[in-house]
C-alpha cells in the first residue's frame, strides 16, 4: 500500500500568517519524506482561507528541491483556469526540476468563486476540462502538435522542456462524476476519490460506484484500475488531540461546503466564516466513522476501510485548519514508525496466505 499526504494549506483565522501555513506544509512535506510516505499532494484554491496553495505546481517544484525521493503531486490543478500553453509547459520543467517525481492531478473544480475571478463560466468547466485531458497527453509526448476545441485552441507548438518520466508523468483524476472517473478508467489514467467524513457505510457505497464506473468501460476495478482514498485519521492516546484534529477535519467540511453550495459568508471580503452546517457530525459520529484513536485503533480501522474499498493508495490529511504543526510533525513521524509499517506487514500476510 501506498501511503501519501495531502497538504491543504488552511488558514482558520488571523491568528496564523501566510507565511506560516506555507511554511508549515514545506516542513509536512520534508517530514513526510523522512517517515517514509510515498507521496505529497497539494491542492489548489484561491482567494480564501479555504486553502493558501494558488499553485500546486509552484509547491511541488519548491519542495523538489527541498527533498530528494518523496514523489510530488497536484491535488489538483483546476483545469478551467490555466492556458494550456502555459500550463503544459510548466508541467514539464516541474516534472524536469523534479527528476520525474511529479504525479499529475488533475480536476474540473467546483467552486463559483474562483471561477467568476478568473472570467470562466462554471457552467463550462466539465467541457473546458474534457477539452484539456485531450491536449494534455498530446503537448506532454508528441514533439509538435495543434489542437483546437470549442473553448481551447493553439497552433502547432512545442512543449520546450519536456518531462523525465516515459512518455508522461502519471494522471490522477478526481471528480464525483461518473462520466469524468468513466473517461479516466477509460483512457488508463489514476483516480483519486474520498468518501469525506463518512464511515465504513459510505465506503461501501464508493466501492460500488467505482465498480459501476469500470464495469461500464469493460474493465475490473481491482485488476485495471489504480486509485487513491483521501482520508482523515489521526493516532493518539490523549482525547483533546483526537478532538483537535476532528475539529478541525469538521472546519474543512464547513468551509468546503460553504463555497460550494454558494452560501460562503466573510466579513472582510476574505475570511470565511465558520458557520455549523446541517451535515455537521459530533466528535463522537466522527471517533467512529473514521481511523482516529489509539495507533492499534487506528491500524485496525484502516485495515478494515482497506478490505472494503482496496484502494492501492491512501492519502491521510494532515494539514487541516490550525492543527497544531509540532503535534502534526509527531504525528507523521508515528504514522512512517509505527502505522505504515503495520499495515503493510498485515496486508503482506493477507497476500501471502
Amino acid at each position: 500500500m501506498e501511503f501519501g499526504v495531502f497538504i491543504l494549506a488552511q488558514q482558520r483565522g488571523y491568528h496564523q500568517s501566510s507565511k506560516q501555513v506555507i511554511s508549515n506544509s514545506v516542513e509536512q512535506t520534508i517530514a513526510a519524506e523522512q517517515a517514509g510516505f510515498n507521496n505529497a499532494w497539494y491542492a489548489e484554491h484561491h482567494f480564501n482561507n479555504y486553502s493558501l496553495s494558488p499553485s500546486p505546481l509552484m509547491m511541488v517544484a519548491h519542495c523538489a528541491g527541498m527533498t530528494r525521493t518523496i514523489r510530488l503531486g497536484t491535488a489538483v490543478c483546476i483545469l478551467p483556469l490555466y492556458h494550456p500553453a502555459r500550463f503544459l509547459a510548466e508541467v514539464g520543467f516541474v516534472d524536469t526540476v523534479s527528476d520525474g517525481r511529479l504525479d499529475l492531478g488533475i480536476g474540473s473544480g467546483y467552486q463559483a468563486f474562483e471561477f467568476e475571478r478568473f472570467g470562466v463560466k462554471l457552467e463550462d468547466a466539465s467541457k473546458i476540462y474534457n477539452e484539456f485531458l485531450d491536449m494534455i497527453p498530446m503537448g506532454l509526448t508528441q514533439q509538435t502538435f495543434e489542437y483546437q476545441g470549442e473553448f481551447l485552441k493553439l497552433p502547432p507548438s512545442s512543449i520546450a522542456v519536456r518531462c523525465v518520466q516515459n512518455p508522461m508523468p502519471p494522471l490522477w483524476i478526481t471528480s464525483g462524476n461518473p462520466v469524468a472517473l468513466g473517461r479516466g478508467v477509460r483512457e488508463n489514467h489514476n483516480l483519486f476519490v474520498t468518501s469525506l467524513l463518512k464511515g465504513n457505510d459510505g465506503i461501501k457505497e464508493l466501492r460500488e460506484r467505482l465498480e459501476k464506473v469500470a464495469h461500464d468501460e469493460g474493465k475490473n476495478l481491482d485488476r485495471d484500475v489504480k486509485f487513491g482514498f483521501l482520508r482523515c485519521g489521526f493516532a493518539s492516546d490523549n482525547k483533546a488531540e483526537v478532538d483537535a484534529y476532528l475539529d478541525n477535519a469538521r472546519f474543512q467540511r464547513r468551509i468546503s461546503e460553504s463555497l460550494k453550495f454558494r452560501r460562503a459568508q466573510s466579513e472582510d471580503g476574505y475570511m470565511i466564516q465558520e458557520v455549523p452546517s446541517p451535515t455537521d457530525m459530533s466528535f463522537d459520529e466522527l471517533r467512529k466513522n473514521l481511523p482516529v484513536g489509539s495507533v492499534n485503533q487506528v491500524i485496525d480501522k484502516l485495515l478494515e476501510e482497506i478490505s472494503i474499498l482496496k484502494p492501492k493508495h491512501i492519502a491521510l490529511q494532515t494539514q487541516l485548519g490550525d492543527f497544531d504543526q509540532k503535534t502534526m510533525l509527531k504525528q507523521i513521524e508515528l504514522w512512517g514508525d509505527k502505522i505504515i509499517p503495520a499495515i503493510n506487514k498485515e496486508l503482506g500476510l493477507k497476500a501471502a496466505a
